[in-house]
């Protein structure tokens, strides 16, 4: 990705987007349960100045990066998922998501007395009208891996062995992804195997990895005060700091920056910047992006397509995926991203 000429077609990336199909992911993630509650607006409480809603339903999605292993399952490929969840009802109302997905659950442990995370958000609108989210309340636990997770774990991934080349470690500090997983996660993994993070709050802590797909927040944290403030200095500093052959910084409406040896790519956001929700994109991005790598793209590929997918995400209310359609017609409909790609040398 050394200069402009090396900017794929977009025949390129459609071709990549069949050959995701089928494609198996391992994927080490903290599952997390996402809770929407549903209101239509009824009045202001008499007692102090709260809205009352008139409760319409509600849903469960898979969050977190449980969110992760939904995309990859959406846009065709096969997840392998390594998680845990609590012996409870959002635990089983995730299992039963996942199974939905095709999602094997040899490698998720249902541990008794964990409470699985779950994210709940209250929403009120009318049948007609968007609706907004009015508050979120969080229900959350840690879950410290004992001996019996680790050797579920490792079952899992004894009878995974070579099936993957490519792995997701989304980490969301609820304790089921640990930095001394990865070298466990690489030797399940086939020959030139890929190791690809998203963790919240230590990425620094994980080593070995291949390649990382913070935001740009995240990013700079890790980095605060260090150097040149310029993000294409930190972010290549960032990424021969984590010894990773490439770093993706998600930007949000500035569209992502991706740093490799050499050279950096400034990708600009498919769509528009008014966008719905940009709840899990970020699972959209790391999910896509490993799915591509399994189907042969090189980093540039894969994050061009990874751009895409998020840009289909944000424009859909709540937790969301998309399929393999939706990431064609984006494609087609939409070349700003391969056009207007600027290079930087870093």
């Amino acid at each position: 990705m050394a200069d402009p000429a090396g900017v794929p077609s977009a025949g390129r990336l459609l071709e990549l987007v069949e050959g995701m199909a089928g494609q198996p992911v391992l994927m080490l993630v903290d599952l997390v349960a996402d809770r929407f509650i549903y209101g239509s607006p009824k009045r202001i409480s008499r007692e102090a100045p709260v809205l009352i809603l008139s409760y319409s339903g509600e849903r469960t999605s898979p969050g977190g990066g449980a969110n992760a292993v939904a995309n990859v399952a959406a846009l065709g490929g096969r997840p392998l998922p390594l998680g845990v969840v609590g012996d409870d009802e959002p635990g089983r109302q995730l299992l039963d998501a996942l199974e939905a997905l095709g999602a094997p659950g040899d490698g998720i442990v249902r541990h008794p007395g964990y409470r699985t995370p779950t994210k709940v958000r209250i929403l009120g609108g009318g049948e007609h009208s968007a609706r907004q989210q009015i508050v979120r309340y969080d229900i959350e636990d840690r879950i410290e891996l004992d001996a019996t997770i680790r050797e579920a774990f490792a079952g899992a991934l004894a009878g995974w062995r070579r099936e993957a080349r490519v792995a997701v470690l989304s980490d969301y500090g609820y304790g089921a992804v640990v930095p001394d997983l990865v070298a466990t996660v690489r030797e399940a993994l086939a020959p030139q195997g890929v190791v690809l993070c998203d963790s919240r709050y230590r990425l620094r802590e994980f080593e070995g990895l291949d390649g990382a797909t913070p935001n740009e927040e995240e990013a700079l944290a890790l980095l605060a005060g260090e150097g040149d403030p310029d993000l294409d200095s930190r972010g290549a500093g960032l990424r021969r700091e984590l010894g990773a052959r490439f770093l993706l910084i998600t930007r949000g409406s500035y569209g992502m920056s991706l740093f490799a040896a050499g050279s950096t790519a400034h990708i600009p956001v498919h769509g528009t910047e008014q966008v719905a929700d940009v709840t899990g994109a970020g699972d959209t991005v790391i999910g896509t992006f490993a799915l591509a790598t399994a189907a042969g793209a090189q980093p540039l590929e894969a994050a061009l397509l990874a751009n895409y997918a998020a840009g289909v995400v944000v424009m859909k209310l709540g937790t969301a995926t998309l399929t393999a359609a939706e990431l064609r017609r984006a494609i087609e409909s939409n070349d700003r991203p391969l056009q207007e790609l600027e290079w930087a040398a870093s």
